[in-house]
């Protein structure tokens, strides 16, 4: 049988607001408040001791209801926390095209309380905002939503963002840890209870709850095109052209003739008003391409490179597991299958 814990368990504080999603608040009291417990008991019949004492805290303690409309019912106001070993700003849904400024001083403050008192401060998704808010993230790397890339590039220029990991531990020695998307919670997670209670207990939790962490980090999912240029109408023509004429050769000289601009004007006023060079813009859209082939059976892996533009099918390859993050025969096993039991 298992030892039991001999130790008291680790405080942990799950930051919530109306924002939150209650898959990543209820799925952390779960597994956390499990951890240590229900590994001995469907093994043995017996329940171990808890790792975590896990409580729900919100600038109120006054009950509210969530993303989804759930009834989340916090244990304390975060007024009334004064210290904690563990703080997890769970995801508070924010607009990709502005920060928070303003919205959470409350939790804010206490953030920086806890952070300057010793807590480690993590956060799973779009909650490295609030993290950037407090100034807690300047000057290291850190992991949030791939979608919020241009946020924090424009609104918290001191902050790296790492936006193809899943767990961000750049900034371990600060106390602070970052997650990617939703998901990573699971990521989180292990994590939380592989430093604090030791892999073995990480392991186990992880056999119980199916938990798996995302070891190919965020690149795979991020959908790689930049929006439309807004501002340049001959740029948001040019895109618009190479979204269907992805193909041809040349392509860059080919965007070039259509907007009727030399070659070095129109790249400097393609980078001006898109943030990326005419050239790596195509490989973008070749690949957004190659993904949606790939996710369906008809094209054999060596065809999709053709297809979207690619002559060499090993510089195809080479080229998309730089971007991608997996060779493109990974990536079609990974996504080919999804849903396909249910379209059947």
């Amino acid at each position: 049988m298992m030892a039991t814990n001999s130790r008291e368990p680790r405080q942990v504080c799950l930051l919530a607001a109306v924002e939150t999603s209650p898959s990543v608040l209820y799925g952390l009291v779960d597994v956390l408040g499990a951890a240590g417990v229900v590994y001995p008991e469907v093994t043995t019949g017996q329940p171990g001791e808890p790792l975590f004492d896990v409580r729900v805290v919100a600038a109120s303690a006054e009950p509210f209801r969530c993303l989804s409309n759930v009834l989340i019912v916090p244990d304390c106001a975060v007024e009334e926390v004064a210290d904690t070993d563990i703080v997890v700003v769970c995801d508070m849904y924010q607009p990709v095209d502005r920060p928070p400024r303003g919205k959470y001083p409350r939790e804010i403050a206490w953030l920086r309380r806890m952070h300057e008192n010793g807590a480690l401060v993590t956060s799973v998704c779009s909650g490295a905002l609030l993290l950037a808010e407090a100034n807690l993230l300047d000057g290291v790397d850190a992991a949030s939503h791939w979608c919020y890339r241009e946020l924090f590039s424009r609104h918290y220029p001191r902050v790296s963002l790492r936006h193809e990991l899943a767990l961000c531990l750049d900034a371990e020695e600060r106390q602070i840890v970052t997650t990617g998307a939703v998901n990573a919670w699971q990521d989180l997670a292990l994590y939380l209870i592989a430093r604090f209670a030791g892999r073995e207990h990480a392991v186990q939790t992880a056999k119980v709850f199916l938990l798996s962490e995302h070891e190919e980090g965020q690149l795979p999912f991020v959908v790689g095109l930049p929006p439309i240029a807004a501002d340049d109408a001959m740029v948001a023509d040019a895109q618009q052209w190479i979204a269907k004429h992805h193909a041809v050769p040349n392509p860059v000289a080919r965007m070039a003739e259509q907007a009727g601009l030399k070659l070095r004007t129109f790249s400097r006023r393609f980078h001006a008003a898109t943030g990326y060079r005419p050239l790596e813009y195509v490989h973008l859209v070749r690949l957004e391409e190659a993904k949606r082939h790939l996710e369906r059976p008809e094209l054999r892996v060596d065809d999709v490179g053709h297809t979207v533009g690619y002559e060499d099918p090993s510089s195809f390859r080479r080229l998309f597991r730089r971007r991608i993050g997996m060779t493109p025969a990974a990536y079609r096993r990974r996504f080919s299958g999804v849903g396909r039991v249910a379209s059947q």
